[in-house]
C-alpha cells in the first residue's frame, strides 16, 4: 500500500526543513503534502524550496483539523502518515518504524511515543494525543467531517474512531524524537496561552472523563 505523508504547518519556518529532510525521498513514502495553515513567517516559502513537496497554501489560519482535512482530500494513497511540522531529531529510521506495523498488516494504526512526551504518557506507554500516526483512510473517515472539529480536536476524534472500529494499535517508541514546548517557540506567556487553547479544543471534542476512557480503551487495543 502506498503512503501519503501529510504535514500541517503553521509558523514553523525554523523547523520544518529538518522534518522534510527526513521524509522527502524516504523509500516508504510515496508523496509528501505540506498544508501551510496561513503562516506569516515564511513556512510556505521554506517548504516550496524542497523538491518533491506538494505545497498547499490555506488562508486564513483555520487550525490543524481543517489543514489535515485539506491534505487528506488531495492525498492519493491508502495509508496516511500524519506528522507535526516542528519535530526535532526525526530520522528516516523513526519514520520506517512508524509505518512498518501498518504497512505489514500487524496493526491498523501506529502512534508514536516521543522521547519528550509528558512523563505520564511515557509511564503508561501511550501518548494518546500524539500527532504522529499512520492509519488507513477509512479509519479517518470523511475529510469534510474534520472541518466541524475544534482547531485541535483531531487526535481525540481519531481516537474515538479507532476505538469504535476496535482497530489494532501499535505504539512505536521514538526516544530520539522531541516536540518542542510551545513556550520555547513563542515565548513563555504565549506558549501557556496556546497550550490552554489546545486543551480547551481537545476536551471540547471529548470531555475529560471520556478522554480517560479513551486511554484505557487504547491500551487494550495495543498490539
Amino acid at each position: 500500500m502506498g503512503v501519503s505523508c501529510i504535514i500541517p504547518a503553521y509558523n514553523e519556518a525554523p523547523r520544518i526543513a529538518a522534518v522534510l529532510q527526513s521524509v522527502v525521498g524516504h523509500p516508504l513514502i510515496d508523496e509528501v503534502i505540506v498544508v501551510d495553515d496561513g503562516s506569516s513567517d515564511g513556512t510556505a516559502a521554506v517548504a516550496a524550496q524542497v523538491p518533491g513537496v506538494r505545497l498547499i497554501r490555506q488562508s486564513p489560519n483555520r487550525g490543524k483539523s481543517w489543514a489535515v482535512s485539506v491534505g487528506i482530500e488531495v492525498a492519493r494513497h491508502e495509508l496516511i502518515l500524519l506528522l507535526d511540522s516542528d519535530l526535532l531529531g526525526l530520522a528516516p529510521e523513526a519514520i520506517a518504524a512508524l509505518i512498518d506495523p501498518v504497512q505489514s498488516g500487524r496493526a491498523d494504526v501506529a502512534i508514536s511515543l516521543r522521547g519528550n512526551a509528558p512523563w505520564p504518557w511515557r509511564l503508561i506507554g501511550l501518548d494518546y494525543i500524539s500527532g504522529e500516526r499512520v492509519l488507513r483512510r477509512a479509519l479517518i473517515g470523511d475529510p469534510q467531517a474534520l472541518r466541524a472539529l475544534p482547531r485541535f480536536g483531531l487526535e481525540m476524534h481519531l481516537n474515538r474512531r479507532l476505538i469504535a472500529a476496535r482497530a489494532r494499535l501499535a505504539i512505536v517508541r521514538w526516544p530520539g524524537v522531541a516536540s518542542p514546548w510551545k513556550g520555547a517557540k513563542r515565548g513563555r506567556l504565549a506558549g501557556i496561552r496556546a497550550d490552554i487553547r489546545m486543551l480547551a479544543d481537545m476536551f471540547g471534542t471529548v470531555p475529560l472523563h471520556r478522554a480517560i476512557g479513551q486511554i484505557v480503551a487504547m491500551r487494550g487495543l495495543a498490539a
